[in-house]
């Protein structure tokens, strides 16, 4: 029989790193897409190099969340988003359901927040998780069950 697998991708770390990594894009209609040309082209590299059937893409839900009701100064140095990068996160969404996979946002949590919670489950029932981040805060999830890779590394 074979082992379970799942795959955990920090969805919003891809967004903010494709956007930042490529100049400005922009259809034909001035709808700009580098952070979704970015994120197609992250994503199609990891679904060919470690493809599962349990993959689950996880995103930021909006910038409040419970630490901000703990601490007001939570991540307050953090700028707005790009007004050019705002438009994009539904494209990608989009393009996540294109290739056919899950999903996942929760209101008032993280990405990191939702991948902790289900490598945690996952791990607990001797599922072997596979964490694609950069996010060097889930290095603490890593265990016998749990790899990280940090895809701009590409290094597990």
């Amino acid at each position: 029989m074979k082992k379970k697998k799942l795959v955990l991708i920090d969805g919003s770390a891809y967004i903010f790193r494709a956007y930042y990594a490529l100049p400005p894009m922009q259809r034909k209609d001035g709808t700009p897409i580098n952070a979704l040309f970015g994120f197609t082209n992250m994503l199609v590299k990891l679904i060919e190099d470690y493809f599962e059937d349990k993959m689950l893409v996880v995103f930021d839900a909006a910038r409040k969340n419970f630490r901000n009701d703990i601490y007001k100064q939570y991540k307050a140095n953090r700028g707005e988003t790009p007004e050019d990068l705002i438009p994009q996160f539904d494209l990608i969404k989009k393009c996540v359901d294109a290739f056919n996979l899950k999903q996942l946002e929760i209101d008032g949590y993280e990405a990191d927040d939702i991948i902790a919670s289900f490598s945690k489950i996952a791990s607990s029932n001797n599922i072997k998780t596979l964490i694609v981040s950069s996010d060097k805060d889930l290095m603490q999830l890593v265990n016998e069950n749990v790899t990280m890779l940090d895809p701009m590394k590409n290094k597990i």
